[in-house]
């Protein structure tokens, strides 16, 4: 099967600052009000106490993490996937070290979402998944881009039914107009190739109905009545 690709945009996975500004923007609100936490008294003044010098200890170790995948990020960019991973000397480890070593930190998830999209650009597709299911963000788009990029993992493996359920994480999560359109049409066509045509075009209407201004809707509204016909 050729490698699947978003359709439109520049891929979040190969714009570092984008991804990179997606993290470290806001600052801890227990941090800001720890004065008025630590007025409780008892054991949630020690369980208080712990929280904060752990939340200190992981800030800490995100500008560090940061700072050690740096050289590795740019090597990514320039397509040296290899030595993304691996790192480039004692100075710059690989994004594998920086994602071990930091688990936890913001740095350390990001570095999971790079390793993943290495491994997938590799044809390593279970090391992408495990890389990419690590990742965890609460952001606008990143995180439902390693959704589909998961399952276009799965679609290489060709399996099929993961496929349709990283595709519908990643269309179901905060819809927009720039990228939802994009991973339904990749839900259409899992369940295309499993032969589900009537759950392929009620993506297909999704597409038409709710982001009717969308770049793929002419292609979802010729697709949606072809898989109506092939329903039947």
């Amino acid at each position: 099967m050729a490698k699947l690709k978003e359709s439109k945009g520049e891929p979040v996975a190969e714009n570092p600052e984008l991804v990179s500004n997606k993290f470290g923007q806001t600052e801890d609100f227990l941090n800001k009000y720890k004065t008025v936490l630590f007025g409780i008294v008892g054991a949630a003044i020690l369980a208080g106490a712990g929280y904060f010098f752990y939340n200190h200890q992981k800030s800490s170790e995100n500008k560090e993490a940061q700072n050690a995948m740096f050289v590795s990020v740019l090597a990514f960019e320039e397509d040296s996937l290899d030595r993304a991973l691996k790192g480039s000397g004692p100075n710059a480890p690989g994004l594998l070290d920086v994602a071990d070593e930091f688990s936890g930190t913001n740095a350390g998830d990001l570095a999971n979402f790079y390793v993943g999209v290495a491994y997938l650009k590799k044809g390593k597709f279970e090391d992408a998944i495990s890389y990419l299911k690590e990742f965890n963000a609460n952001d606008l788009l990143v995180q439902a881009r390693a959704y589909s990029l998961i399952g276009d993992a799965y679609m290489e493996l060709k399996d099929f039914d993961n496929a349709v359920t990283y595709y519908k994480k990643a269309s179901d999560y905060k819809p927009n107009e720039q990228y939802t359109p994009s991973y339904l049409m990749k839900l259409a066509l899992a369940y295309e190739v499993s032969k589900k045509f009537e759950d392929a075009a009620k993506q297909y209407e999704k597409i038409i109905k709710d982001f009717p201004k969308s770049s793929e809707v002419m292609d979802a509204k010729k697709y949606f009545e072809q898989d109506l016909e092939l329903a039947k």
